[in-house]
């Protein structure tokens, strides 16, 4: 996806010139053409996929999985994070602050030179919680609607073929989805429809893992905080994944970042509970991890209730 799209992008650069028109349209055209042939691709593997799955179950059922869980990136947000975590917690810190940030600087966008311990923290747990629905929870929730739809025919768009046409989203807003430069127009529609396929999935996260957690405070009101405060971000998404987080994990998120020298103040989220430390982002990924297994169960039951009714 990545090698199409950074072909698109020179193509489109190179036609498009300074013409923002021009850019825009171009960028709605990568946009589109990336997810189309991303999604026949996974039709295609389905259908070998359900031809061998006759002949070889086990096999195919096999190769099947892990082409799924390519489009989830929980292992690979979790080695990152445990990197640096390990790096903060060993005893001759300053000398690890600088490998911490350049590891840092692979899983955020925000400037990362002049961090310090606290502040590396704080950007991992926010990290920790936005990726988390971005790169896990996003994606499942997309192979769950090609599973429901392979429920009334196998025909129509399954798991795989709805979380290639997620990944292909996620990847042309994480390649071109800047305010800046060209890309302020060219990256526009894939950062829209990136902001679109995330909404659902941020927002059932909002509704779920407070289920997942032992807060202070009852379910309902920490939904309803953690809305109030997510939801004056400017993104339509990562304030709310960050803000259920934060308050499930008991963690305080928000503040002044910097983007490419650019001063940028974050709501502040979870104000009562203390700033962030290695046990607190080490919970996240921990309530991640839950509301996984919670996510899981929950679908099979409801395929399964779907298959008794069927019958």
């Amino acid at each position: 996806m990545g090698v199409v799209i950074n072909f698109l992008r020179k193509l489109a650069e190179k036609i498009a010139k300074e013409n923002k028109s021009k850019l825009y349209i171009a960028g709605t055209i990568i946009t589109f053409s990336v997810i189309l042939l991303s999604g026949i691709s996974g039709w295609i593997v389905e259908r070998l996929f359900l031809f061998y799955a006759i002949k070889n179950p086990f096999l195919s059922t096999l190769l099947f999985a892990f082409l799924l869980s390519s489009s989830i990136a929980s292992r690979s947000l979790n080695k990152s994070i445990f990197e640096i975590l390990n790096l903060i917690s060993k005893e001759n810190v300053e000398e690890n602050l600088s490998i911490a940030r350049q590891k840092l600087s692979l899983i955020v966008g925000r400037d990362v030179a002049n961090l310090d311990k606290n502040e590396i923290l704080r950007a991992t747990a926010e990290t920790a919680s936005e990726n988390s629905v971005d790169g896990i929870f996003a994606p499942l929730f997309w192979i769950f609607v090609g599973a429901f739809f392979w429920q009334f025919n196998h025909f129509m768009p399954g798991p795989l073929t709805m979380a290639w046409c997620f990944k292909a989203s996620s990847t042309i807003d994480s390649m071109l989805g800047y305010k800046e430069g060209k890309l302020r127009w060219l990256g526009f529609s894939g950062a829209k429809l990136d902001d679109l396929m995330v909404w659902i999935p941020s927002r059932i996260v909002l509704i779920t893992l407070p289920f997942c957690c032992k807060a202070k405070q009852s379910t309902f009101k920490t939904i309803i905080d953690a809305w109030t405060d997510g939801i004056v971000d400017s993104s339509p998404n990562s304030g709310i994944s960050e803000a259920i987080f934060a308050y499930c994990a008991e963690v305080r998120m928000g503040g002044v970042n910097y983007y490419k020298g650019k001063r940028k103040l974050k709501p502040i989220i979870a104000k009562s509970y203390p700033i962030a430390s290695i046990n607190s982002v080490k919970k996240i990924i921990n309530l991640s991890f839950r509301l996984q297994l919670a996510w899981l169960l929950g679908f099979s039951l409801i395929i399964k209730f779907m298959n008794l009714s069927i019958q």
